[in-house]
């Protein structure tokens, strides 16, 4: 293979020479989607605090990303690895968008097709994989995030139906969707239930003045003596394997995702540096800023072999879910650190919304957060490594 000069990081690993020609078209479709539906619009919807998720979801339903992953039921049934590379271009776009992805493919959408019965799959999954319909989960709670085995909602049973009390908070799409999995404690352990939108006591206010992931809607749930029938409950969830299974999904579209807003913060700012005159020669031909162009491709090379290594692993179905830990932790550290690095040889500039970098280095500061905290992937790795347990 012979290099173009200037190369990209990820043409200097050869990324592409490891995946096989559909994979590299679905991606390119993607990275399509975003440069003519997404680039345009974002910094605008960034600096409003908005995002026209069911125009989105509707086009990303014909794109066919949402559930693409999953068998049936008008899903495309891809290869994780793609589902990964259609992550990072989406996230090369915004975090928020691969979010709402994320959140309806991974964790709702999964967690019908994975847990549901027949007619729940039915009535919800062909129109969600179509972006008719929206859906959200609801784990988190205002008390209880990275341990949600202190869940304080509750489902109990009141004759034929299901009574729901609780809160769930920082729920993405929660006040959009047309239907909530939440997650609930009962007599028997942790249960999932179905809860559509408009049921009489579920209310989703839409949580504002965030500093991050702005062209996202982020939400609170309430539900309020909430009543449900029967069949609303997922039948084969039984105890909190069901939700973690489905952060495991979600966690592994991250491991990609973030290394595309890196992508797009290191290429936006090597395409600076080239063209920006400093005592009359470019940025880019200064020791300094190649040292830190150097490193930050370096890493990004790196975190993209470990993301289709742990793809290839759960393609081929040997992935343990602990090894989605290495990767999450690796790739939203080494993307928030090459956002924050290239801001740095943006100057002044790099602080505006003419440029993506610190749209994407703020974004990345709740992705570092949601679906396990760095320190809690440390913590599973030292486990895995050690064989003691640290969480307590």
């Amino acid at each position: 293979m012979t290099l173009p000069v200037p190369a990209t990081a990820l043409e200097y690993v050869g990324v592409d020479t490891l995946v096989d020609d559909d994979t590299r078209d679905l991606q390119a479709a993607v990275r399509a989607f975003v440069d003519r539906r997404i680039r345009p619009h974002v910094a605008i919807w960034y600096e409003e605090g908005h995002l026209p998720v069911r125009d989105l979801a509707r086009e990303l339903g014909q794109l066919g990303v949402l559930g693409m992953h999953l068998d049936g039921y008008g899903c495309a049934g891809t290869s994780a690895v793609a589902y990964g590379l259609a992550c990072f271009e989406l996230e090369a776009g915004d975090s928020g968008l691969r979010s709402l992805v994320s959140v309806q493919g991974s964790l709702a959408m999964y967690a019908i097709w994975r847990f549901g019965s027949e007619e729940q799959k039915q009535r919800w999954l062909p129109r969600m994989a179509a972006g008719e319909a929206i859906g959200c989960f609801g784990l988190t709670e205002p008390d209880f995030g990275s341990d949600p085995s202190g869940m304080r909602t509750r489902a109990r049973r009141d004759g034929g139906d299901w009574v729901l009390t609780g809160t769930k908070m920082w729920i993405t799409n929660g006040s959009v969707a047309d239907v909530a999995v939440v997650w609930a404690r009962t007599d028997e352990g942790v249960r999932g239930f179905l809860v559509p939108a408009g049921t009489p006591g579920f209310t989703a206010p839409e949580i504002t003045r965030k500093l991050s992931l702005r062209a996202s809607v982020t939400s609170e749930l309430v539900l309020d003596d909430v009543r449900l029938p029967a069949d609303a409950m997922l039948p084969e969830a039984a105890g909190l394997s069901g939700p973690l299974s489905c952060l495991n999904e979600a966690r592994f579209g991250i491991v990609f995702g973030a290394l595309g807003a890196a992508h797009d913060c290191l290429q936006t700012t090597v395409g600076y540096a080239r063209s920006r005159q400093i005592f009359d020669k470019p940025l880019a031909a200064y020791q300094a800023t190649q040292l830190k162009l150097a490193d930050m491709g370096l890493e990004l090379g790196k975190g993209m072999l470990l993301a289709l290594q742990i793809g290839r692993l759960k393609d081929a179905g040997t992935l343990d879910h602990r090894q989605i830990s290495l990767g999450k932790l690796n790739s939203v550290r080494e993307a928030i650190a090459i956002a924050r690095e290239c801001r740095s040889i943006l100057g002044a500039a790099g602080i505006t919304l003419d440029y993506p970098v610190l749209r994407h280095a703020a974004n990345l500061e709740s992705v570092l957060t949601y679906e396990g905290t760095s320190e809690v992937h440390q913590l599973i790795i030292g486990q895995v490594l050690t064989g003691h347990a640290a969480f307590r």
